[in-house]
């Protein structure tokens, strides 16, 4: 859409150290210990726009929920789909609390009903990461209230309007009562 508004948008990247300085070289030497690779979350200018959020069909990240996804509460968002959709509206301040490990309280919309969206906020509604470098958004009481179960298929994307998550059950495998 082209009167859709431009947000801010920097992509946020990992920078590896894998030279160290000289002080650092010398101080391994002295302690007898090998250098450690680092790495650190960094912005950059990305030299392709950001991904446009088509307003009419906004849900940028789909997931069929798992057995795991029903038993945890959470969804299970890719590393890559979480870099390239929800954290370059973040600052890097707050995308580098996420990815040190702490989870980040958000809220999120779910707009299944669009008549009748509900909000989930607080302490038990979080994105935070996984030892693998993926990342989950936790919500028990959306599981709850929308009945997801597996097989359900559902759509999420980061507004950047509104700092919040959308939600929206795409399909469900069988009505649960």
């Amino acid at each position: 859409m082209s009167d859709q508004k431009e947000f801010l948008s920097l992509k946020k990247t990992f920078f590896y150290n894998f030279f160290p300085s000289k002080e650092e070289e010398e101080a391994c030497k002295l302690n007898n210990t090998p250098h450690v690779v680092t790495r650190e979350l960094i912005e950059i200018r990305d030299i392709y726009p950001p991904p446009k959020i088509d307003l009419e069909n906004p849900w940028q990240i789909k997931i069929k929920i798992t057995s795991y996804e029903v038993e945890a509460g959470a969804l299970l968002i890719p590393y890559i789909e979480t870099f390239e959709y929800i954290l370059r509206y973040w600052t890097l301040d707050l995308a580098k609390i996420l990815v040190n490990r702490c989870g980040v309280c958000v809220q999120v919309w779910d707009v299944t009903t669009d008549n009748a969206p509900k909000k989930y906020e607080g302490e038990r509604v979080y994105l935070w990461k996984l030892c693998n470098d993926d990342y989950a958004l936790s919500c028990i009481e959306l599981f709850n209230s929308s009945r997801l179960g597996v097989g359900d298929e559902i759509g999420l994307f980061w507004d950047p309007r509104s700092s919040n998550f959308m939600f929206k059950l795409l399909s469900q495998v069988s009505p649960r009562i």
